[in-house]
């Protein structure tokens, strides 16, 4: 019989194997977070635009019902569920970002930065940036700060990061690594992006990408982060799971990126190759999952059951293994994960 990859497994599927094949500690600590790709004039290509009613629309749901379903979710901690909103600075609107913020006021999500751009310069790039950093910081308080300054976690566009697409498409700009450490990007989200050419071949891990500013995807390989090992690069890249499942009955393999879709919502199969593949630093497995959560068909399913389900689901998996489960934000990944590369036991999310 002949077994059909996944479309660009070339590039992943040699990590992915080394993944499986690698021995770990067993985890004690495992911290989930939701990255939604969140687009609230995202359109499907049609030719009508996308009405400022449909935005409202789209915005009103999550605000309605994201935190009826956070308080509904507790962890070890007893805190409530947590998400994070990478907002698309060329979507920006008050009206639309406002309720986002309502919600991270309220400690029970979060906004961070998301950016698709193509053709792009160095002098544009950093003042779209910048500008951008600065209305979430002075307009909405949003972003946290590193000695004075505010800081931010990154989604790349069509997963274009570091002109990684072939021929540069979606991007432009090959120091563009240097350009997000010195804009005060804490980390990069971005990852895996397969099946997509973009996709790295570095997988399953959190890392530190060197930039070669003469060259694209500079975050191909780099230093492993390590406990007690300390800031290695210009860049620190948290990758989500990515593998293959058979799962449902299957015998063909199917692609696992960490995807929350209406055609693939979670189910334990998942969750059981997100415990065994997802990033591990010491005795704490990170899982970061991500959505277009803005899109109808994907916001019907994960705000009516998918989320509760996936909730109770990585619960009662960390029970089972006999680890604490943390929910968090963008920001407190970044936080446990700074702190263990300090050589120090991460606290409490929230504190």
């Amino acid at each position: 019989m002949t077994v059909s990859l996944p479309r660009n497994a070339q590039l992943w599927l040699p990590g992915y194997l080394k993944t499986i094949l690698t021995r770990r500690e067993r985890p004690e600590h495992v911290w989930l977070m939701i990255g939604d790709h969140y687009e609230p004039l995202w359109s499907d290509g049609g030719a009508i635009a996308v009405t400022p009613e449909t935005a409202r629309g789209r915005v009103k749901a999550w605000r309605e019902l994201w935190p009826r379903i956070a308080e509904r979710h507790r962890d070890s901690d007893n805190r409530p569920a947590q998400y994070t909103f990478f907002y698309p600075e060329e979507e920006y609107r008050p009206e639309y970002l406002e309720p986002l913020a309502e919600m991270a006021r309220q400690s029970i999500a979060d906004v961070e930065i998301h950016l698709h751009h193509d053709a792009d310069t160095e002098s544009a790039f950093v003042s779209r940036m910048a500008g951008f950093i600065r209305n979430l910081s002075e307009n909405h308080g949003l972003l946290r700060s590193i000695d004075g300054r505010p800081v931010f976690g990154f989604i790349h566009g069509n997963w274009a990061l570091d002109n990684s697409l072939p021929g540069g498409l979606r991007c432009g700009l090959n120091n563009e690594i240097t350009l997000l450490r010195d804009l005060g990007c804490y980390a990069d989200f971005t990852l895996p992006s397969a099946p997509s050419p973009a996709q790295t071949r570095t997988v399953n891990r959190i890392y530190w990408a060197v930039d070669d500013p003469a060259r694209p995807r500079s975050h191909e390989y780099g230093p492993a982060a390590r406990v007690g090992g300390g800031r290695k690069g210009d860049l620190l890249m948290v990758q989500g799971p990515l593998g293959v499942r058979f799962g449902n009955g299957r015998w063909i393999p199917r692609l696992e990126n960490g995807e929350l879709a209406e055609w693939d919502p979670p189910d334990a199969s998942r969750v059981a190759v997100w415990f065994r593949v997802a990033p591990q630093l010491g005795r704490h497995l990170f899982i970061k999952l991500y959505t277009h959560g803005a899109q109808e068909q994907n916001a019907k399913m994960l705000l009516n059951g998918a989320l509760d389900l996936l909730f109770d689901l990585v619960a009662a998996r960390a029970r089972a293994a006999g680890c604490r489960l943390h929910y968090a934000t963008a920001w407190q990944v970044y936080r446990a994960i700074d702190s263990l590369c300090r050589g120090r036991e991460p606290d409490v999310p929230g504190r």
